[in-house]
């Protein structure tokens, strides 16, 4: 484990989120509240502490796989302890687990909240929940590569350990220029979103705000009753476009800049994940007619939950907890599955359902015909066995995680589906759950303080695509591991 190196990263990241803070300064400073002073206190404690990286410098900047991982959990664990202080500092989260389980829920781009009272914070706290979301929506860490390479040609490692999917690659050759071209696609999804919610009649600051939340498909609202609240047809649909949009893997859109259309088309996970939310949309349409009346109104409840759930924003226009049960089952399903790989959005990922089930189907021909061989493909190129079987592993310990969570939250002695449905709310990043508590009307403030942590803990593996948090519990990860060279001299076979 190269110390001092990952060290010196995460006193970069250090800067990072003390410069991140000075969004929120400006916010509060413009509105003159007095609470600003929290984040000045924690940005400024920020870079001072970062400056030690100056007194301890690496001799060799290599990073490797496990300090890419170790690199990554850390850091968004640290993102959750210094974020969370502003609302601490002021009092507006007086509970640090509070205080811990909304800013995750902020930087996993979860949506999750503890908040009773939205509307009750002051601006620049709104403001920073948001913007927490934007940050974490593509991640700190890609953001620190589109500014400055970090090592001599291995930050690929980092990308692979925060970037969503089961498999990451470069768009262009230099990993500075791919995390520049992600950002840069990014940022200008996110300034079209703001100036399209502008002229559907909000304000500057609730502009800005949902802009953020719904980049970052995290889904925090600054009114009490969310996107209700503005009572605007225009508004949801063009919620609905870009929940849709930022769900979809970035490499769609970087193909369709340098007008390689036909590898959009040749796309499997963009086809299905197309195919999958226009068939939800129109069987939930459907299934609640009779509730609207009107198939406009359906329609367009129906284009909404199914593009909030599946990109796992958590935003709602409807209470869809109250809906029929085959509406409700779709919307679990979607929650499952998640948007595609390579986006902001949670969940499992498209892509990842698409492997299974060609895996699926493989097992199938071998057994009909034992002497057969046959190669997975998507988008017409072999996948090699190793990224097969990490995706059959990483689905089994989705599974065994989810079963485990569940049986931690339910010391909180809630019903089954509010259990059931926290769990794979936070764990898919989606927010909210079903029933009165969590629902898509409710919050989590209720719980136990050992159920947000848990549920916050389940965020970050969902949201660091699970093994990038369990490796650092490995032991074999913090120790240099005895040379092949030293082993074999201590070893003589010929001896007894």
């Amino acid at each position: 484990m190269n110390y001092r190196q990952v060290f010196k990263i995460l006193c970069l990241i250090l800067r990072c989120i003390a410069c991140l803070m000075l969004l929120p300064i400006l916010v509060g400073i413009l509105n003159k509240e007095p609470e600003t002073w929290t984040f000045i206190v924690t940005a400024a404690g920020c870079f001072v502490f970062s400056m030690a990286s100056l007194l301890w410098k690496p001799k060799n900047r290599s990073i490797y796989a496990r300090e890419g991982f170790v690199i990554v959990s850390v850091s968004w664990l640290l993102l959750g302890v210094i974020g969370a202080l502003p609302f601490l500092f002021s009092g507006v989260i007086p509970s640090f687990v509070d205080a811990f389980f909304e800013i995750v829920s902020g930087f996993t781009t979860t949506g999750a909240s503890i908040l009773t009272d939205i509307e009750a914070l002051p601006r620049c706290m709104l403001f920073w929940r948001s913007f927490s979301i934007w940050i974490g929506g593509m991640g700190v860490l890609v953001f620190v590569l589109a500014i400055v390479p970090l090592s001599s040609g291995r930050d690929m490692h980092i990308l692979r350990a925060e970037a969503p999917g089961p498999a990451v690659g470069k768009l262009v050759p230099k990993m500075k220029q791919t995390a520049m071209i992600l950002y840069g696609i990014y940022i200008a999804l996110t300034i079209i979103e703001l100036v399209l919610l502008l002229f559907g009649g909000m304000s500057l600051f609730d502009a800005a705000t949902h802009a953020f939340s719904n980049a970052g498909t995290g889904g925090f609202s600054t009114k009490n009753a969310g996107i209700p609240a503005f009572q605007s047809a225009y508004i949801e649909i063009v919620l609905t476009v870009f929940m849709f949009l930022f769900s979809v893997n970035f490499n769609i859109f970087y193909f369709l800049l340098i007008r390689r259309a036909k590898d959009v088309v040749k796309n499997e996970e963009f086809r299905w994940y197309i195919l999958i939310t226009v068939a939800s949309i129109l069987a939930i349409t459907c299934n609640i007619f009779s509730t609207y009346n009107s198939v406009g109104t359906a329609l367009r409840h129906a284009a909404f939950q199914v593009a909030t759930v599946s990109s796992t924003t958590g935003f709602s226009s409807a209470d869809f907890a109250q809906w029929p049960e085959l509406s409700r089952m779709i919307l679990l399903l979607l929650m499952l599955l998640g948007g595609c790989g390579g986006s902001t959005a949670g969940g499992l990922k498209i892509s990842r359902l698409v492997i299974l089930g060609k895996s699926i189907l493989r097992e199938i021909r071998r057994l009909s015909h034992p002497r057969s061989v046959t190669v997975i493909k998507v988008d017409g190129q072999s996948l090699d066995e190793d990224v097969v079987t990490g995706t059959t592993m990483y689905f089994l310990t989705y599974i065994g995680i989810l079963l485990a969570g569940m049986l931690l939250i339910s010391f909180n002695g809630l019903d089954f589906e509010t259990t059931f449905s926290s769990v794979v709310a936070c764990f898919n990043n989606v927010g909210p759950g079903f029933g009165e508590i969590v629902g898509p009307m409710g919050n989590y403030a209720s719980l136990s303080d050992f159920s947000k942590i848990v549920l916050s803990f389940l965020m970050l593996l969902g949201r660091l695509e699970i093994f990038p948090m369990l490796i650092i519990f490995s032991p074999s990860i913090w120790y240099k591991r005895r040379s092949f060279g030293r082993a074999r001299k201590q070893y003589h076979p010929h001896k007894v």
